[in-house]
């Protein structure tokens, strides 16, 4: 009986303020972030830059790959004139400095992908904060991000966000 009574209270409770959350108004926005970030001159700056830094790392696994095959192709021609001690010794030396190579080339992935998250995560913060200051300053409920391919569909209620963030980053 305490339980029916209790549940029946609940339950007018929620009943009673369910009005007052339906007449809320509730204002919904859009933004194509990824079309936002290819506007954002900075994006722009942090894409050369990791372009430069891609090439360093390209130039130095052109050279050390040069080098292995200048020493491979040196070993084939002479391997049938060595003797069996200078032969094992070459074709160890041949053996690191392949392992070398490929150590290198995924070590250069590894710094390649931290140095564009480094690059580009300020780009990203900016971008979210004039987002979220223009949500903030036009009483936006929600803002969803088109881009995405998570929202199926939005009507003509939803205003499209992205003048309104391009003018607060100063964006023509």
């Amino acid at each position: 009986m305490k339980r029916n009574l209790i549940f029946a209270l609940v339950l007018l409770f929620a009943i009673s303020i369910a009005p007052s959350f339906a007449q809320k108004n509730l204002k919904f926005g859009h933004i194509d972030s990824q079309q936002l970030m290819t506007m954002m001159p900075e994006r722009e700056a942090a894409k050369k830059k990791l372009e430069q830094f891609a090439k360093q790392l390209e130039d130095q696994l052109g050279v050390m790959q040069k080098e292995f095959e200048s020493k491979y192709n040196d070993y084939v021609s002479k391997a049938d004139s060595l003797n069996d001690l200078i032969r094992e010794t070459k074709e160890r030396e041949l053996q690191d400095m392949q392992k070398r190579v490929q150590t290198f080339q995924q070590t250069a992935q590894q710094n390649l992908a931290k140095e564009e998250e480094k690059l580009i995560q300020p780009v990203i913060d900016k971008a979210k904060k004039a987002i979220e200051d223009v949500a903030k300053e036009n009483n936006f409920t929600y803002i969803f991000d088109v881009s995405m391919g998570v929202v199926l569909y939005y009507s003509t209620d939803s205003q499209d966000i992205l003048p309104l963030v391009k003018v607060k980053l100063g964006i023509k």
